[in-house]
Parts: structure tokens; sequence; C-alpha cells
């Protein structure tokens, strides 16, 4: 059974920092995907990063820059650094395994495992 739980979310002032965790346990894929999706209110989710196992990343193009995809493979977890945040990064962030492949985010929407959320508010 795969299981992603995230953490690490809050609410910070635009141009403060917050980094997300996403605890993998269960997932034995070596060759694999691992992303960050979000979704703001009223909006639908969109991809925000990927860590592929080769260690190729992806990133969408507002985030560029400011959020960083990393892993700890010893301990199956994912992280994304969000630097320099803005009050439109405001959004349930999603960990999601399995999927989002070179930016193709569109994919976790049919595949893929996905964790529970972890709320990040941007004030102004």
């Amino acid at each position: 059974q795969v299981q992603l739980v995230e953490s690490g979310g809050g609410s910070v002032q635009a141009g403060g920092s917050l980094r997300l965790s996403c605890a993998a346990s269960g997932y034995t894929a070596t060759t694999y995907c691992m992303s960050w999706l979000r979704q703001a209110p009223g909006k639908e989710r969109e991809g925000v990063a990927t860590l592929e196992s080769s260690g190729d990343t992806t990133y969408r193009s507002s985030v560029e820059g400011r959020f960083t995809i990393s892993e700890d493979k010893a301990n199956s977890i994912v992280f994304l650094q969000m630097n320099n945040l803005k009050p439109e990064d405001t959004a349930m962030y999603y960990c999601a395994a399995g999927c989002g492949c070179g930016g193709t985010w569109d994919s976790c929407f049919v595949s893929g495992y996905w964790g529970q959320g972890t709320q990040v508010t941007v004030s102004s």
C-alpha cells in the first residue's frame, strides 16, 4: 500500500520561505517521478515541480528560480523548498508519486498516488 504524507505547510508573508516534505512509504519503483502539484481556491490543480529518479527536475515557469525539489533517498522523503513566496502561491499542495515525468502533470490526474495535501497561505 503506497502512502504519501505531506507536511510543512503554513502561513507566511510574501517574500518568506517554507519547506514542504512528502514522506513516502510502500512505493518501491526504482525508476520513478515524484511530483508536487497545487490547487488554489476556485482553480484547477496544476503541476509545480517534478523530480525524476535520474535526478532531472522540471518546474512550472512561475516557480522556476524560487522553488527547488529534492529528495532524501535513504528516508524516502521528497522536499519542496519554496523561497520568495508570493500571494499567488497560496494553495493546497499535494505530493504525487509515479507521474508528472518531464512536466506531464496531467498524467497525475489519470494515474499515480497522491497524498492528502498541506495548505500554504501567503499574505501580502
